[in-house]
């Protein structure tokens, strides 16, 4: 007699799996679809990003190879890797087309070009902070003190991984605009931080002395 009662229990739950596996079979299908497609969908997403950043970056090293031919060319073909990579790798051939303009004397272009670094949110914060520091020193001689001022004073603070340059380009528009308390100040303060690279410590040091903080 139990085994009567055991196969009618029996049936009585594969009839209940049927009838759940009607209602419930075709999203449960879905779901485990969409995980194994997700998975397999992004180890390829990995796998396309890291062969397409080695693309990138070969391509990178082709543009840099076309400077043994010249700087016009070698910016021409920078300039065209930077307008179709990665942000990041854009800016490292940015940076090069920039340096190149520089050793041409043409500082305007390539103050220009690291304003573009500089405004790209796609880039990282460092990079584009370092944009805003070269761009300022490109325009040291041409600018408006204040105004590139400004623009420096967020790089002089104490997390800024370009703060002493930034102090160090500060003091000196602030000796073109004519002040010259502020800039020895600003030297004063870089001579006795311990952390300001010594080359550059011991060049504030004579030039807080100029200016009377020795």
């Amino acid at each position: 007699m139990s085994d009567i009662f055991r196969e009618v229990d029996e049936d009585l739950r594969r009839d209940r799996a049927e009838q759940l596996f009607k209602k419930y079979g075709g999203a449960m299908i879905a779901a485990v679809v969409l995980v194994v497609a997700g998975t397999g969908g992004y180890s390829f997403w990995r796998h396309w990003k890291e062969q397409k950043r080695q693309e990138q970056t070969a391509a990178l090293v082709a543009a840099l190879s076309q400077t043994a031919q010249g700087p016009e060319k070698g910016v021409d073909a920078l300039a065209a890797f930077a307008g179709t990579a990665d942000p990041s790798l854009a800016a490292v051939a940015q940076f090069n087309a920039a340096a190149l303009l520089i050793r041409q004397n043409k500082a305007a272009e390539a103050a220009t070009i690291y304003d573009g670094i500089a405004r790209n949110a796609g880039v990282p914060a460092a990079y584009r902070d370092l944009a805003t520091l070269l761009a300022a020193m490109q325009r040291t001689e041409s600018g408006d003190p204040a105004q590139l001022s400004a623009q420096l004073q967020p790089l002089t603070a104490d997390a800024s991984p370009w703060r002493f340059s930034a102090r160090e380009l500060t003091a000196l528009l602030a000796v073109r605009s004519g002040d010259t308390e502020k800039a020895g100040t600003l030297y004063k303060q870089l001579a006795d931080d311990p952390q300001t690279p010594s080359g550059l410590r011991t060049r504030a040091a004579d030039l807080a002395s100029l200016y009377g903080k020795g």
